[in-house]
């Protein structure tokens, strides 16, 4: 019975480790070298369209309501190229990681990591560059607009 308790620990980081591995091969939207962030390469093309043709009724619904001036129409151009463009690094496929040790996917899902946590920073300074050119009105109604994203789990500015 002794031996069974100092196998759980193993068995569950060994589950653990496995879940992770699986969790970063179902990769999500905007994946892809290069790609502009909002569709895989491999999606339905029509589906692509209506994700492209969505973000962009969307940041003229937004742009519309923050009523920016030409003064900040730099700022504007600055912050939707940073929030839309990008490239993503390309989730790992099992088969990757099947030849590897555990401590070596453990460093490539660091390195992932790390790469994600990069594209995340470039997004942010852009996100806090165009809200310090907002008046207090259009943060206010840029802090509703955005609110649904993190409020509901919902990504890429839908409603």
């Amino acid at each position: 019975m002794k031996t069974s308790l100092s196998l759980k620990p193993m068995v569950l980081a060994a589950a653990l480790t496995g879940l992770s591995v699986g969790a970063l091969a179902h990769g999500g939207p905007g994946y892809g070298d290069g790609h502009d962030g909002f569709a895989r390469p491999s999606m339905n093309p029509e589906r692509q369209a209506r994700m492209h043709e969505h973000l962009a009724r969307r940041t003229a619904e937004l742009k519309a309501e923050l009523k920016l001036g030409p003064e900040q129409e730099a700022s504007w151009n600055s912050y939707l190229a940073a929030i839309t463009q990008g490239s993503r690094a390309q989730p790992p496929r099992p088969q990757d990681f099947a030849s590897l040790s555990t401590p070596e996917r453990l460093d490539r899902m660091r390195e992932l990591r790390r790469q994600r946590d990069a594209e995340f920073d470039r997004r942010d300074a852009a996100t806090r560059s165009f809200y310090a050119a907002l008046s207090k009105e259009q943060k206010k109604a840029f802090d509703d607009n955005t609110l649904g994203i993190v409020a509901e789990g919902r990504r890429h500015g839908a409603r």
